[in-house]
């Protein structure tokens, strides 16, 4: 199979953890394809993918994939050892409410780090009604955290770690740790998990210069 892969990206990190854990790792040949909301589209993955958009995933037979949430789905399928779509009606929609959450968390991140590198700092009235989404998932997530940490490990888990994991990749001095504490103890037991520890998120240094504001990476949550 063909990954089109980046280090940076939270969607690619969920498919590199369904890998890990599905113990499918070496089965995958990576291509390490740059892609960005500001920039002219790829076309190595427009062949694959014409959206434009990692992760693609090129398996032997069918289809190319495209989006993380259908790429995990396959990944679990191909594997006995996992099961991180649970088939409990009560599990599985806990499950998918976490990646739904986690994956919008993470667009929300993304798209405000874009706005911020825009001329002048993008739209400031964006910027905020993005930042408020952000403190509110974080909150949400909080109200979660009893739940979180009685459940079996699955896609969920995998969504919310990437999208933390972002979080601090991208907005380095925020203190959302000490302002929800629940949820950054849960996040600290979660990142010793081998699938987890594995695949965090790194800068290869194609990441676009920044032309914003000096608070690109400023994002404050309250104590």
């Amino acid at each position: 199979m063909k990954l089109h892969w980046s280090p940076r990206s939270p969607f690619v990190r969920k498919v590199e953890i369904a890998l890990h854990e599905a113990d499918l790792v070496d089965k995958v040949t990576r291509v390490r394809s740059v892609v960005a909301l500001i920039a002219a589209p790829n076309p190595d993955v427009l062949v694959d993918n014409p959206l434009g958009q990692i992760p693609t995933l090129v398996p032997q037979t069918g289809p190319p994939l495209y989006d993380s949430r259908v790429i995990c789905e396959y990944i679990d399928g191909l594997s006995e050892k996992t099961n991180l779509f649970p088939t409990n009606a009560d599990d599985r929609f806990w499950h998918l409410h976490w990646q739904a959450l986690g994956d919008g968390l993470a667009t929300i991140l993304i798209t405000l780090r874009n706005e911020r590198l825009r001329e002048g700092g993008g739209s400031h009235v964006m910027r905020a009604a993005l930042e408020t989404k952000a403190r509110a998932s974080i909150a949400a997530l909080t109200g979660d955290s009893t739940q979180l940490k009685a459940s079996e490990f699955g896609i969920g888990h995998i969504a919310i770690a990437c999208a933390l994991g972002q979080l601090e990749f991208r907005f380095r001095d925020s203190n959302w740790r000490a302002a929800h504490t629940g949820l950054a103890a849960w996040f600290d037991e979660l990142e010793t998990r081998p699938s987890i520890a594995t695949t965090k998120v790194v800068d290869d240094g194609t990441a676009p210069v920044a032309s914003g504001p000096s608070d690109l990476e400023k994002l404050e949550f309250s104590t």
